[in-house]
């Protein structure tokens, strides 16, 4: 059974236009707690923000529906996404909620849900809370209605958990580092992480207005950063985006290193100190090529997924992997955290630095990757992509790629978005055969 409202990632959309409204936060709320809460014990949800104006109208949406049918409701404020999947689980709540379009502009706004051990949604339980929005929704008795309460210390316990990811009496002495934060819900925590292990830091990318959020800056954009990295000569740049479950990793020379390179480090120091479970990597079918072909050689297995990381964390827990990710720049590392975490893979390249005494820019490129081209074309209500002539198109360029590459084109489960992927060794081959679909995807729409 498909999904009405949920996509890759949560409910997602423009912020005051359908699905992003007020009354429909209001309904996903009353859903998700009458979902939650299926006895009359008191059952609790956290719920977090980024910092998007809308976030708050959202929030007490949010609040209002889940106190409603008498979830009782701890607010944490701005904080970055894998914050609530490690709240919903310490503070034993039944449900965790991020509000946040991650990486997309302010006008954007999404709900993201996690159960009470702290990983997201199935599908199945996404469902089933769909199929609540859509009827009657009973509401909890006057004096059953929830309690409303803001934690205050909701981001202090997550800055101390990440600690703790960093090796125990190891500091960032005499490290420069520049941190971009995305004018995002990681703006107080990261910079101050980092200070705290003794990192010099230069923060960038903390001045959150509401509408700023991965405006020019963050690790869809990271320009800023690098330059920043160059004019202080910091050994290192991390650039977080509106969340902060993903990083991007700019070396002391400002060259940028994309989740592959930092995966593929991850694996192979963790495969090198057996702790790399399986010796599997856990990737999506847009992680490049050359990254594959090299951990191949390492003894590492790259086990593909389709894109999201929830795809990529349900086959991290079914087949026990503890590592995983994508190109884009979600590391997932289970041994410490249920989802994408930008600062915490972050602090594991800061200790890669120190173990090895290298400079970034020895460890940001593990692997020379395929030459690769992603075009996203945008469209309308037509489905481009069930024409004769776009079908024509991909059947071309996939036995043009066949001996050295590869296609992969996909609608994307966030925005109305075709994204036209290749690779190939042969570069010319592949601008061609990309510029050929794209032609025929964007006469189609």
């Amino acid at each position: 059974m498909g999904r009405k409202y949920f996509g890759t990632d949560g409910v997602r959309g423009l912020a005051n236009s359908h699905p992003m409204t007020a009354e429909m936060a209001l309904r996903l709320g009353a859903a998700a707690g009458r979902y939650f809460r299926k006895d009359k014990k008191s059952h609790r949800v956290v719920i977090g923000k980024d910092t998007r104006r809308s976030s708050y109208m959202i929030e007490a949406a949010l609040t209002a529906g889940f106190a409603s049918t008498g979830m009782e409701v701890f607010l944490l404020g701005p904080v970055p996404t894998p914050a609530v999947g490690m709240l919903a689980r310490s503070m034993r709540a039944d449900v965790g909620v991020m509000i946040s379009a991650s990486h997309n502009p302010y006008h954007d706004n999404g709900i993201k849900f996690f159960g009470p051990d702290g990983y997201k949604l199935s599908d199945d339980a996404e469902i089933e809370i769909e199929k609540l929005v859509d009827g009657d929704i009973a509401l909890a008795a006057p004096e059953n209605i929830g309690r409303v309460q803001r934690i205050d210390d909701g981001l202090g316990r997550y800055m101390e958990f990440a600690k703790t990811a960093f090796p125990r009496r190891r500091l960032l002495d005499g490290m420069k580092v520049v941190i971009d934060c995305a004018n995002g819900a990681a703006y107080k925590a990261a910079p101050t992480v980092l200070w705290e292990l003794g990192a010099e830091v230069i923060p960038i990318g903390v001045s959150p207005n509401g509408f700023n959020i991965n405006d020019g800056c963050g690790s869809t954009n990271t320009r800023t950063a690098a330059k920043a990295v160059i004019e202080h000569k910091a050994d290192v740049g991390i650039c977080l985006d509106g969340d902060a479950d993903r990083v991007m990793i700019i070396d002391e020379n400002g060259v940028v290193a994309d989740g592959d390179q930092i995966m593929g480090l991850i694996a192979e120091r963790w495969c090198d100190n057996g702790a790399l479970a399986k010796d599997t990597l856990v990737a999506t079918v847009m992680s490049n090529m050359g990254l594959e072909k090299h951990l191949s050689r390492r003894g590492i297995t790259l086990l593909r997924t389709d894109v999201g990381d929830r795809h990529v964390v349900q086959a991290m827990r079914k087949g026990q992997f503890n590592l995983g990710g994508e190109q884009s720049g979600h590391i997932v590392m289970s041994d410490y955290v249920t989802t994408g975490d930008g600062l915490i893979a972050g602090l594991q390249f800061l200790n890669a630095m120190i173990e090895s005494a290298k400079p970034a820019s020895s460890l940001a490129h593990v692997f020379d990757p395929y030459p690769q081209l992603l075009e996203n074309i945008r469209y309308t209500d037509k489905d481009p992509l069930e024409t004769d002539n776009v079908k024509a198109a991909i059947a071309d360029g996939e036995n043009a790629l066949r001996a050295n590459g590869r296609l992969l084109i996909r609608k994307s489960g966030t925005e109305p978005l075709v994204r036209v992927m290749g690779e190939c060794e042969d570069a010319g081959l592949l601008r061609r055969v990309v510029g050929d679909i794209v032609t025929a995807v964007r006469a189609a729409t």
